[in-house]
C-alpha cells in the first residue's frame, strides 16, 4: 500500500468519526427537551459506518475469511434509536398530556459522554496515523541526501 493511501483512509475516517461527533453533540443538547406527544419527541441519532472496498487490492490482501481489503470507511446513514421514550409524570408541566405524562427523548447521556470520549479518540488516532506518514514521506525524500 503506497502511503499517500494512508491520508485517503485515515481522512475517511476522520470525517466520519467527525459526523459520529456531531451526532453525538445533538443527542446531548436535546437530552432534556420535552414535547407533548410522541411524533414531535427527539430520539436519539446514531451514525451507521460501512468499510469501502478496494477492488484493486482484493486479490493482494485477502483475509483467511475471505474480507476484501478495506480502502476507508464511509457514512451509509444516521438511524433514529427505538428504543423506548422517557415518560415522566408532571401533571403541572405545560406539555403534559391528558395522564399529566410529558415525554423525553430517549437519550442517555452517559451512554453519548462514552461515544463522544470514542469518537473524539478515534478522531485522534486518525490525526496521529496521518502524522507518522507525513513524517515517513519526509524521510524517504531525505534518502537520496
Amino acid at each position: 500500500m503506497s502511503l499517500d493511501r494512508i491520508f485517503d483512509i485515515a481522512g475517511s475516517g476522520m470525517s466520519a468519526q467527525s459526523i459520529r461527533l456531531n451526532a453525538t453533540a445533538s443527542n446531548i443538547a436535546n437530552a432534556d427537551s420535552a414535547a407533548s406527544s410522541t411524533d414531535s419527541v427527539y430520539r436519539a441519532r446514531k451514525p451507521i459506518f460501512a468499510a469501502i472496498e478496494q477492488q484493486a487490492m482484493q486479490q493482494v490482501f485477502k483475509s483467511d475469511n475471505n474480507q476484501e481489503a478495506s480502502k476507508g470507511v464511509q457514512v451509509k446513514g444516521i438511524v433514529e434509536s427505538d428504543a423506548a421514550l422517557d415518560m415522566r409524570y408532571q401533571p403541572d408541566h405545560p406539555l403534559a398530556d391528558e395522564q399529566g405524562y410529558v415525554m423525553y427523548p430517549n437519550v442517555n447521556v452517559v451512554e453519548e459522554m462514552a461515544d463522544m470520549l470514542s469518537a473524539s479518540r478515534s478522531f485522534q488516532t486518525n490525526v496521529d496515523v496521518m502524522d507518522a506518514a507525513k513524517t515517513m514521506m519526509q524521510r524517504i525524500l531525505t534518502l537520496g541526501q
